[in-house]
């Protein structure tokens, strides 16, 4: 999967903020961190990693509702994700 722009470090901070004991995620951080110190693109990437390290594709794991729960109404994953796009908008 090949996104259009570097965003991956600040993609990161964002996920961290929500799932900040996702192990697999602070792996992926750490990784990316170097590629990009050695001014190596972090991408392509794959869904399978997305599903992993993306709150907006985990929005039915505990940990990524619980981070919104002040800012949903509900803890279906729609609200979830809304809650998720409007706290990554000021973030």
């Amino acid at each position: 999967m090949y996104c259009t722009h570097e965003y991956t470090l600040s993609n990161l901070a964002f996920a961290l903020a929500v799932e900040p004991h996702n192990e697999f995620l602070h792996q992926y951080r750490d990784q990316a961190n170097q590629k990009r110190a050695q001014g190596i693109p972090t991408l392509p990437t794959s869904i399978a990693v997305e599903k992993r390290i993306n709150p907006f594709l985990r929005t039915t794991q505990t940990e990524v509702v619980s981070s919104v729960a002040n800012r949903s109404v509900n803890n279906d994953p729609l609200a979830t994700f809304t809650a998720l796009r409007e706290w990554k908008n000021e973030f």
